[in-house]
C-alpha cells in the first residue's frame, strides 16, 4: 500500500514535480537576500578577511565598531586625498613592491599592516619590511587615522617620480583589483588597460576630500 495516497501525498508530488523557481540575476544582500542594486555597501568580514554585500539596513548595523563582538565591520564610503601624506621613492623602493600602485590597510585579525597590489592575477601580497613600513608611518602620523580593516591607503608612483596617496574604503581597491583582472592585456597592459586604472583613479581625485595631519 502506498503510504503517500491521499491529499498530503498529492501535495508532496506536485511540490516535487513543480520546478524550482529560477534564481534572480542580480546581487544579494549577504545577511537577508533582499535584492542589491550594481552600486551597493559592503561589510568586512574581519576574520576572513572578506567582504560581504549588504543592503542599507543591514550595512547600518554594523557602523558601531562593537557589532556583532567586532566579526563584521562596515565599509565607510568616503574617499579623501592625502596630500600630507608623503613618500618618498627611496621608501616606496624599500617597501619592494615591484609594480607603481599598492594600497595598505591594518589587518586586526593579524595584528599588523599588509600591503597588497593589483596585478592580471588578482591582488598580490607582498611582504611588507616592518622597519620601511615604520619609518613612513613615524614620519606621517595622518596614517593612524586610517579605520583598520574598512580602510586603506591608495598608492601610486607617477611617471614624474612623484607618489600621490588617498584614502580610500577597502571595497574601492579590490574594484581596481577587480578593473585590471579585466582589462589587463599582455605584458604591459595594452592602451584599455591603462585608459581603465586612469578612470578608476580619476573617479577617486572627483571624490575625494582632503585628508591630513590637520583632520580631526
Amino acid at each position: 500500500m502506498n503510504e503517500q495516497a491521499g491529499p498530503l501525498g498529492a501535495e508532496r508530488l506536485r511540490r516535487f514535480l513543480t520546478p524550482a523557481p529560477a534564481r534572480r540575476s542580480g546581487e544579494y544582500c549577504e545577511f537577508c537576500a533582499e535584492e542589491l542594486p550594481e552600486q551597493h555597501a559592503h561589510v568586512v568580514n574581519v576574520e576572513a578577511r572578506a567582504l560581504v554585500c549588504a543592503c542599507r539596513p543591514c550595512y547600518l548595523l554594523f557602523t558601531n565598531r562593537g557589532a556583532a563582538g567586532g566579526r563584521f565591520r562596515a565599509v565607510p564610503q568616503r574617499y579623501r586625498i592625502a596630500r600630507d601624506v608623503l613618500v618618498s621613492n627611496g621608501q616606496w623602493d624599500e617597501l619592494q613592491i615591484p609594480v607603481g600602485i599598492a594600497f595598505f590597510f591594518y589587518n586586526s585579525a593579524q595584528a599588523n599592516t599588509v600591503a597588497f597590489y593589483p596585478s592580471p592575477a588578482g591582488a598580490t601580497e607582498s611582504l611588507l619590511p616592518l622597519g620601511a613600513w615604520q619609518e613612513i608611518v613615524h614620519a606621517n602620523p595622518a596614517l593612524g587615522m586610517i579605520e583598520p580593516d574598512v580602510e586603506a591607503l591608495l598608492a601610486r608612483r607617477l611617471a614624474n617620480a612623484t607618489i600621490e596617496c588617498y584614502v580610500v574604503p577597502i571595497d574601492a581597491c579590490y574594484e581596481l583589483v577587480g578593473r585590471m583582472r579585466r582589462s589587463w592585456k599582455g605584458f604591459d597592459g595594452g592602451a584599455e588597460g591603462w585608459a581603465d586604472i586612469e578612470a578608476f583613479f580619476g573617479s577617486v581625485r572627483e571624490r575625494a576630500e582632503p585628508y591630513g595631519r590637520r583632520e580631526s
